[in-house]
Order: C-alpha cells, then structure tokens, then sequence
C-alpha cells in the first residue's frame, strides 16, 4: 500500500487545543500543573544554587525547566515555568520567595494609602519573560505552550496579607471596609496580569490559564462582586487573539460557572467534586481540565489506574476534557508513575 504524503496546505491541531474547542482529539490529551518543579531530578541539578525567581527571570533557564516534564513524560502541552509573583517583581514591588513558606511581600497593602502608593508601579520590562517564551517555544516542535499567570484577586490576597494564608482573611475585610481601595488596588493587578499573560502569547503561547489560586476562600456573591470582574479586566488584554483560556483555582465548586463567565473557554476542576458533576453545574457547554487526585499518585498503582479511568469516564460528560491533576505535583512523586499515567491516559 502506498501511504499518501501529507498534504502541507492541511495543519494538523494538537489534541490540547482540539479538546479547549470542545472537540474530542483521537487520544486525550494531558499534562499536569506543577509537572516542571521538584519532582524532577533535572529540574533540581537546573536550579541549584539558583533561586525561584531568579530562575523565572534567566530566559534559558526557564526556557530549559519548561521542557523538561515534556520530553520526560511525553505530556501534549507545556506550561510556562514562572511563579505568581514574577509580575510583581517586574514591576518593582520587594517580593521573596522564601523556602518553606511561599510569597512574602516585603510592605503588605493595607490601607487606602498602601494602595496609592502601589498603583505608581507600572507593569516592568517583560523581555525576558518573552525570550524564554521564544526559546521555549522553539523546543517544543508541534507541542503547545499554555502562558501562565494568577489572576488579580490571587495576586491582591498575596499583597494585603503579605504572605500566604489560609482564610485571606485581610484581603476579604479590605474587599468590603474600603471598596473604593480594593477596586484600585484590583484595577492594578489585573492590568499586570494582562500585560504578563499577552507578553507570552504574543511570544508564541497557543494557550493561557489564569491561576486564581485562593478564589475558594471566597462567597459567591464577594466573587462576582469582588473578583470576578477584575479576571474580565485582566482578560481584555487577550482581546484579538485566538487563544483559549483556562480558569483555574482550588476550592472552587460553588465558584465555576461565575468563573466561566468572566470570559474563559475551559474551566480547570480541582479533585474535590467529581468531573460529571463540575459539568453539570456548567450546563454541559464547557470543556473542563483536571482533575486526578494528587494524593492519589502516591498510592499503588491499581488504584490509582482505576482513579484516572474514571477522571476519563466522568471527562466524557463534558463537549473537551483535558486530563490533568486537580492541583499541582506534589514534589516527592515519582516522575515514572506521571510518566505512566501519561500512557495510561494516551492509550485510553
């Protein structure tokens, strides 16, 4: 038989992007949030001696650590290697990222005054963060690189409590003793969020997630009124592209279909509701990611298998389904086990 050449006016769309449009590719695709990190022995011997945001902000560096998980574990999509922060960083605000306890903002926003003070920063020089992106996509060949940033009420809960939190209690009681400030201090971080993520799809990004990583700490009423309009602000900034957007955060149940509607096309489901039932409360008109249970990758092999079959099975419910972790790596996982759940799912 003789196999015809392929047609070079016919492109070919990765299964990533077919199932963010709602279609279903002929294998599913997968990555996992988190996948360039701790878990892998390269990415340790990467950045020795280097610390987090530095390594963000070293374009080879970051270019290196973002293809790392894909040529290891044969996922169909690479996420940007970069961190929350990086865009505050660039614009001049005194951030660390300190082991073992995360972010910590060097002068936390808690007045009307802070919040003046704040706005004076102007989105940084992201050149940089679009070399790496260049370079990265250079590497990737066919496989897509999804731009990465955190959505303004993440980085705002960051800013006013200075460090991480559980409850972000002070962001919250900011939200409602002084509108006015939270909604200059959102106006801000959502322009910095669509700068950063437009400077990495303009680089070549095919696809952009919006990390809103402590949205579950909220009501649904104080994220319509509180949160969600300032992800719509930051989203305008993809305004004439043509790239899907996720949304993604933990927590977030009662949250997804408000979060859809800031503008998104795929809605990131964390391990805590089920998939079909995530469709659902979408209306069934939502192509979903996730949402393997992270704990579960440490379990023996049997269970976990059973885990993503049904992870599969409940995605079919949804028009796209994109496997993926309902939140990131744990960083002592074994990277053989990721490795072969990638071709459990491709087999699937």
């Amino acid at each position: 038989m003789t196999i015809p050449s392929p047609d070079p006016d016919v492109t070919v769309v990765p299964p990533l992007l077919e199932a963010y449009a709602g279609r279903r590719p002929a294998r599913p695709p997968v990555w996992f949030m988190r996948q360039a990190g701790r878990s892998l022995p390269e990415y340790r011997a990467a950045r020795a001696g280097v610390g987090m945001l530095e390594s963000c902000l070293r374009p080879e560096l970051a270019a290196e650590i973002t293809l790392q998980p894909v040529r290891r574990h044969g996922v169909d999509a690479a996420i940007f290697f970069s961190d929350i922060v990086v865009p505050l960083r660039l614009a001049g605000v005194g951030v660390e990222i300190v082991s073992g306890v995360g972010p910590v903002v060097e002068a936390p926003v808690r007045t009307r005054d802070d919040v003046d003070r704040l706005v004076g920063h102007r989105p940084g020089d992201h050149s940089a963060i679009t070399e790496a992106v260049r370079l990265t996509v250079a590497g990737l060949g066919d496989v897509p690189l999804i731009g990465f940033a955190g959505a303004p009420f993440t980085l705002a809960a960051y800013l006013v409590e200075g460090r991480p939190s559980r409850d972000h209690l002070a962001a919250r009681t900011m939200m409602h003793a002084d509108p006015a400030a939270w909604a200059r201090l959102m106006e801000w971080a959502a322009d910095l969020t669509g700068a950063f993520l437009r400077a990495q799809v303009d680089a070549g990004a095919r696809a952009a997630q919006l990390f809103d990583s402590w949205a579950g700490a909220l009501s649904l009423a104080d994220y319509v009124a509180g949160a969600a309009p300032f992800s719509a602000r930051a989203l305008t900034a993809l305004d004439g592209t043509d790239v899907p957007v996720v949304h993604f955060g933990t927590g977030t149940g009662e949250l997804l279909a408000a979060m859809r509607d800031v503008g998104v096309d795929v809605v990131g489901v964390d391990y805590r509701i089920p998939l079909d039932e995530a469709s659902r409360r979408l209306g069934g008109r939502t192509p979903l990611q996730g949402n393997i249970d992270p704990a579960l990758l440490a379990a023996p092999w049997e269970i976990l298998a059973a885990h993503v079959r049904d992870v599969v099975t409940r995605g079919r419910t949804a028009p796209g389904h994109v496997v993926n972790l309902g939140h990131g790596v744990p960083p002592g996982t074994d990277p053989a086990v990721l490795t072969r759940v990638v071709e459990l799912v491709h087999s699937l």
